[in-house]
This record gives C-alpha cells, structure tokens and sequence, in this order.
C-alpha cells in the first residue's frame, strides 16, 4: 500500500510537480481520482469534501487531507526521510520558497493556463485553437523565459547545488512547453532553460514522471 496518494491526474502540471518530489524522497506513492477505493470527480461534493477551493492536486496521508501544491511539497520534505529537497540555510531556504511562489502564480498563469492550456484543450470553434489567445500570450511567455535564462546562467538548479522545490515546481511546465512545436521559437531563445529542461528529464525522478502524458477524450 503506497504511503500518500496524490488525487489528480498524473498529466497535471502540479500533480507532477507532488510526483516528482516523491520519486526524489523515496516515497511510495500512487496517483489517481480514487479515494478509498470509488472515483471522485473533480468540482463533485465528494471532492469539495477534500478541497472546498475544487483544485487539483490533495495529498491524502493516513487521516491527513492537504491541498496547494506548495504546501504539499514542503510538508512531504519534513513528513519523510531522504534527500533535503528544501536548504537549511535560512537565506538559501527563502530563495527556494520565492521561487517555488513565483513559479506556483506567476509562471503558472503565463505559461500553463494562458498558452499551453489553449494548445492542448482549445476552446475555439468546433475545439480550433485560438490563435489570437496564444499570440496575445507568448510575449508574457517570452519574458518568464527570460527570468529564468538569466536565473539559470552558469548553474544546473534553479537554487544552488541541487534539486530543490523549486526544481520539481518549474520541472513540468517547462518539460511541457519544451515539447510543444508552436513554442520552439520561444524556447530556442532560452538556451539555459533548454540544457536545465534535459538535465531534469534525464534524472530517474524525471525519467519516471516527465513522460508523455495521456489526456482524457
């Protein structure tokens, strides 16, 4: 029996974002909309039971019910053994934290539910892309790439010398957009993200959980 259960589909953004933490701690986990044995569907009252705000992913541990993605990747750092994935130098610790806040709101709104969510689920005429949604969206692209060339200059991780957090929150978007033919031209501006892009597929957290994803018909 696995140890948590992430609720959420394993193509989610931040359902990857819990999965890679896992998989990088040694935690047994599984992944899924069941709970106790019986689908809940999101936005149904059985899964406000576990969210009131109805967002995906919820950490359940034992008795224990915890939803944001943040949240829940800081308390399975402490809740279990394994690499630190958080620094324990308090400065080095705040940058992680403001990382893992910025990527959580501000990279999310950008990249996720502006430009990819349009490719992926469009929402045009007979399921067309809204071209006009996904030009108006690409500079705001463009800039967070840009935050993150200059971040990553001469470093393997976002925040010093090893996987952190903010690894596993800016892992799947970028792993997302990376792989997505209209964003090329904005990736190949972004060199330094590219290289970290590869570098964080080719770990076995990565190998394991940046994997094609299977979306629902």
């Amino acid at each position: 029996m696995a140890s948590v259960h992430i609720v959420g589909p394993a193509f989610s953004n931040f359902v990857r974002s819990v999965m890679l933490v896992c998989h990088e701690k040694g935690i047994e986990h599984s992944v899924g909309m069941e709970v106790e044995g019986r689908r809940v569907e999101l936005h149904s009252p059985e899964f406000k039971a576990l969210n009131p705000f109805d967002k995906i992913p919820v950490l359940i541990h034992g008795e224990r019910r915890l939803y944001e993605s943040v949240a829940i990747c800081r308390y399975l750092e402490g809740a279990f053994d394994g690499p630190d994935l958080l620094p324990r130098d308090d400065w080095t610790r705040a940058q992680v934290d403001q990382w893992c806040a910025a990527l959580a709101t501000q990279a999310d709104q950008a990249i996720v539910r502006r430009y990819l969510l349009e490719l992926v689920f469009p929402k045009g005429p007979n399921g067309e892309v809204r071209e006009d949604r996904v030009r108006e969206a690409a500079p705001e692209v463009a800039r967070i790439l840009a935050i993150l060339e200059h971040q990553l200059a001469g470093r393997d991780f976002l925040v010093g010398d090893g996987f952190t957090l903010a690894d596993a929150l800016a892992a799947p978007m970028l792993d997302y957009l990376e792989a997505t033919p209209p964003a090329a031209s904005l990736m190949e501006a972004a060199p330094n993200v590219r290289a970290y892009v590869e570098r964080l597929r080719s770990r076995p957290s990565g190998k394991a959980v940046l994997v094609a994803p299977v979306f629902p018909r």
